[in-house]
């Protein structure tokens, strides 16, 4: 109807020297690397050389590669254009083109390697092993020298092909593990044996197998278990938590769109156990499994009479 650009995603990526520094350090590491790139896309976007609108993101942190090595990074999903600045229109990105990546690559490296001197500069940045040397700053700041000289990657897909290849891609990304099942192929005491991708090579013989001793794999699985109770899912500009629901109503306004109205359906089923006392419709507030032997003490359902 309003001839809208699908949502695009966009991979943020840190260099090795950085993924080292995050691996003594990976809250104070991971939480530069949300705030880093969520400023820069949205900077960039409200440039009125790009776009010139206030964009928004959601970006999704994982810390692994195909091999379960340690390779933090973000999946961002972004609006295909954004709200202008006087919040009146809706703009559209190019249908081939959301920001150029170099300037996102160059502005990202800038502000995180400034962050990070920053964290160095009030003591927060712990180093251990083979980075001990690090607590010199000279040596740090030569460490950090080749990360400042490098690209950085910043890379953007195509846009979804509507609202289902959103939900795919984020039942996809948002809640995935270093490894899943389905990419074992046999174990023991003394190995483990997984199918992994090597991404260097371009055709079908990136499908490769390895074998490590199972130590060896559980240490690589623990390298993936974030910092206790670290929000790994995280949301910026027009859709962040404070001001999604202002912002999405100047969108509906901006695009003439209706405002979303519940189900008839939805309540239906959101309703559909009442009070056997007094017919009071009941919320369910949360279902949960019990063992065999606390399942007959406990009930399954919890609810709340409204």
């Amino acid at each position: 109807m309003h001839n809208l650009i699908g949502p695009k995603t966009c991979t943020v990526t840190v260099p090795s020297i950085v993924a080292d520094i995050a691996f003594h350090n990976p809250a104070l590491v991971y939480n530069v690397l949300f705030k880093t790139a969520s400023e820069t896309l949205l900077t960039i976007a409200a440039d009125p050389k790009h776009l010139g609108v206030h964009a928004a993101l959601t970006a999704v942190l994982h810390t692994w590669g195909s091999a379960m090595t340690h390779h933090p990074h973000l999946h961002c999903i972004v609006p295909g254009g954004g709200l202008s600045i006087d919040s009146n229109q809706w703009v559209n990105c190019k249908k081939a083109f959301f920001l150029p990546v170099r300037v996102l690559s160059r502005l990202f490296r800038r502000l995180f390697t400034e962050r990070l001197l920053e964290l160095y500069d009030l003591q927060l940045l712990q180093f251990h092993g083979s980075l001990s040397s690090l607590t010199d700053r000279k040596a740090f700041e030569q460490f950090l020298a080749p990360a400042r000289q490098c690209e950085w990657v910043v890379y953007a897909k195509r846009p979804f092909n509507g609202p289902q290849a959103v939900l795919r891609y984020l039942s996809l990304y948002t809640h995935r593990v270093a490894i899943s099942n389905s990419r074992l192929i046999c174990a023991d005491r003394q190995n483990v044996t997984f199918k992994w991708k090597d991404y260097r090579i371009k055709n079908q013989a990136r499908h490769r197998t390895m074998t490590l001793k199972t130590d060896e794999f559980v240490r690589r699985f623990l390298l993936h278990i974030l910092p206790d109770k670290f929000h790994r899912i995280r949301h910026y500009g027009f859709l962040a938590n404070a001001v999604r629901a202002t912002k999405l109503t100047q969108i509906r306004d901006a695009l003439s769109a209706p405002a979303h109205e519940p189900d008839i359906q939805e309540e239906k089923e959101q309703h559909s156990f009442s009070c056997r006392k007094c017919g009071t419709p009941m919320l369910i507030l949360e279902i949960i499994k019990h063992s065999a032997e606390r399942a007959r003490a406990l009930p399954a359902i919890q609810t709340l009479t409204l």
